[in-house]
């Protein structure tokens, strides 16, 4: 290990001496706490991507500010990189790398393929030698039902049946009995409760022998594996030979099985064509937080789904972000399928590939879905995560608490006297000149309180884009003793938020001395998301990821949206109105009517000719000159859109 130094320059150095092979390294803090972990190919030059902030990662900076120290370990190639990167993770937990936000173990279906005779159990340990797992499992009761249906159709023990634990302790303590181990256990057992009711096989008496018992035990695994099918017609087949031999009571009880397996079957969605085996990887982010929902696939039919909230959300990429949940999820799985769909492509795609091929003992695929149903799939999986985020946020009162954290810090950051409860920030929109707007919404104990919201027109005569004028303007007549004293317009701002830099702050400052306003009031840039305040030449920045940065661009980014929305529909209207005086064959009186007829511009330009020609008064031949100037002109605004929101 390199000895701490303190500042970049120092690990700068230490990275020079790194040799250049494949292995992981783990950057530390002054406490010698692992903080990073990293694979790389190479590993100096990797790691001074690190130290000269050419990693454009927005973690990266803030996390070399505290690195001071770090470990590297080198490996032969790249996969056994990949494979020693997963094990450290796992290990040291590092701040800056995806991880579960709860860190627990996840419930899986385990089968003790050790003993003589294995047993099913639903379990959260870790992984033990002889043991098969299959999950995990992000919901306890349906892991439980599944154990409880298997059980009903394929006699097996439960790990927890103590008359098992007693034929365990025997069988371990008498090796030499295993070849008669029916015979042994059932001088020596007693029959549990579930022998009783016919949900156990009765190793506890001697009622089957290792090689029927251990034909039991194949069915279950293939039945978790998803390979459904084939315990089907294994069923079906020991029914036909059991009526064969005129056994119709065994026949009755292996029908019944199955009718509880095809009533399984029918609960569950097929969604792809019969023998497609695949897995469907969904994300959905917010800013510090995220959630990943597995879709499992296993002979065209969803056979679960699992959702799995991360540590980390939009401030690291999507990539890494989905990397990091392959990685995690499938070293816990046993169940890899040839396919894995994600949504982004994964630079490592193939090195993860033959990592999971290794696994699975078969070639393995990563890939995202484009079209089809696998895409309409992996949307599905999205918009699941989703509502797995929300729900999580809601129960653990997520949302709140970095609200509160929110409030604090920006009275903090901005010198308040108190949080901000009440925030107010404008926005102006404009095309050259014309068709010029402004903003104004608000967030109440911050969340948007869309009831307050207002749209400004700027009424001063605009040769080019100004918005040092039109945020004098709009503060002026929001901020005016009468605007003041309505209630409509809300009580006074806690904070006053202006979208831009020092100009615009520039403006508002101004405008709020002349009202003889004493607001506090901040500018936030969009380019570094810098906040500018009054009493300081350097801007304010916010931390990456912290939950102030995340309010404030949420402020922002509202206020654009709102401020758009509006210059749009003053823009359409204008020009489509432009667009039907320049068409010929069409005067005021047709225009009239065929506004009157459609009630809105944006249903007049979803129409097609013959809904236009329905109008009274307007030929066909000008109903098609009309769609015709409509399509024409959509095509210019979207030109004209395109270069005046480049957001």
């Amino acid at each position: 290990m390199r000895e701490p130094e303190q500042g970049l320059v120092s690990i700068a150095r230490q990275v020079a001496q790194v040799p250049q092979r494949p292995g992981c390294y783990l950057w530390k803090d002054g406490k010698g706490e692992v903080i990073y972990v990293g694979k790389a190919k190479n590993l100096r030059a990797r790691m001074r991507q690190y130290v000269t902030l050419q990693d454009e990662r927005q973690k990266i900076p803030l996390m070399m500010q505290v690195v001071r120290s770090f470990d590297y370990v080198v490996v032969e190639n790249e996969h056994e990189a990949l494979v020693l990167e997963r094990n450290l993770i796992a290990q040291y937990h590092p701040y800056f790398n995806v991880d579960y936000k709860d860190d627990k173990s996840y419930p899986f279906i385990a089968i003790t393929e050790s003993d003589a005779f294995p047993a099913i159990k639903y379990t959260r340990e870790r992984h033990r030698k002889g043991t098969r797992y299959f999950g995990p499992y992000t919901d306890a009761k349906a892991a439980r039902e599944t154990i409880d249906t298997l059980r009903k159709v394929i006699p097996i023990c439960t790990a927890n049946c103590v008359e098992w634990k007693r034929a365990k302790r025997y069988l371990d303590a008498h090796p030499d009995d295993l070849a008669v181990a029916n015979l042994a256990l059932a001088k020596t057992g007693r029959p549990c409760f579930f022998s009783h009711v016919g949900l156990g096989p009765g190793v506890c008496v001697g009622a089957v022998d290792t090689a029927d018992y251990a034909r039991n035990v194949r069915q279950v695994e293939r039945f978790l594996s998803g390979k459904r099918s084939q315990v089907l017609d294994e069923l079906t087949e020991q029914m036909r030979e059991a009526a064969a031999e005129l056994e119709f009571e065994k026949a009755g009880r292996i029908k019944r099985r199955l009718e509880v397996l095809n009533g399984l079957q029918d609960k569950q969605q097929v969604v792809l064509s019969s023998g497609v085996n695949v897995d469907l990887v969904g994300i959905y982010r917010e800013e510090t937080i995220s959630c990943a929902c597995v879709f499992v696939v296993r002979e065209g039919i969803t056979v679960r789904s699992a959702e799995f909230v991360l540590n980390k959300g939009n401030d690291v990429s999507e990539e890494e972000l989905v990397e990091s949940f392959v990685k995690r999820y499938y070293g816990e799985t046993a169940d890899i399928p040839p396919e894995v769909g994600v949504s982004v492509e994964l630079p490592d795609a193939d090195l993860l590939g033959e990592w999971l091929a290794g696994r699975r003992g078969h070639a393995c695929r990563i890939f995202v879905p484009r079209r089809g149903d696998k895409r309409h799939l992996l949307d599905m999986a999205a918009n699941n995560a989703h509502f797995a985020l929300n729900r999580y946020m809601v129960r653990t009162g997520y949302a709140d608490d970095r609200t509160n954290q929110a409030l604090m810090q920006l009275e903090s950051a901005l010198a308040l006297d108190a949080p901000p409860l009440r925030i107010e920030c404008f926005d102006i929109s404009t095309l050259h000149g014309r068709f010029t707007v402004a903003s104004m919404v608000v967030f109440t104990n911050g969340r948007p309180d869309k009831g307050q919201y207002r749209r400004f027109k700027i009424r001063a005569e605009l040769e080019e884009a100004n918005d040092f004028v039109s945020m004098s303007e709009v503060l002026g007549r929001r901020y005016a003793p009468e605007r003041m004293a309505d209630e409509r317009f809300g009580s006074r701002p806690d904070l006053l938020v202006v979208d831009g830099g020092k100009p615009q702050l520039t403006a508002a400052i101004e405008q709020l001395e002349s009202l003889g306003l004493d607001i506090p009031v901040c500018g936030l840039a969009k380019s570094d998301e810098e906040v500018f305040v009054p009493w300081d030449e350097t801007p304010i920045v916010l931390p990456s990821g912290s939950a102030s940065l995340y309010l404030i661009k949420q402020v922002r980014d509202e206020s654009h949206r709102f401020a758009i929305t509006f210059h749009r529909e003053l823009r359409d209207k204008a020009m489509t109105v432009g667009v039907l005086d320049e068409i010929p064959g069409v005067g005021p009186k047709r225009k009239r009517a065929i506004m009157r007829h459609f009630g809105s511009l944006k249903r007049l330009r979803e129409a097609s000719p013959a809904q236009i020609a329905e109008v009274k008064g307007v030929p066909a031949s000008v109903a098609e000159d009309i769609w015709r100037e409509l399509r024409a002109w959509d095509a210019e605004r979207d030109a004209v859109a395109s270069k005046a929101d480049p957001n």
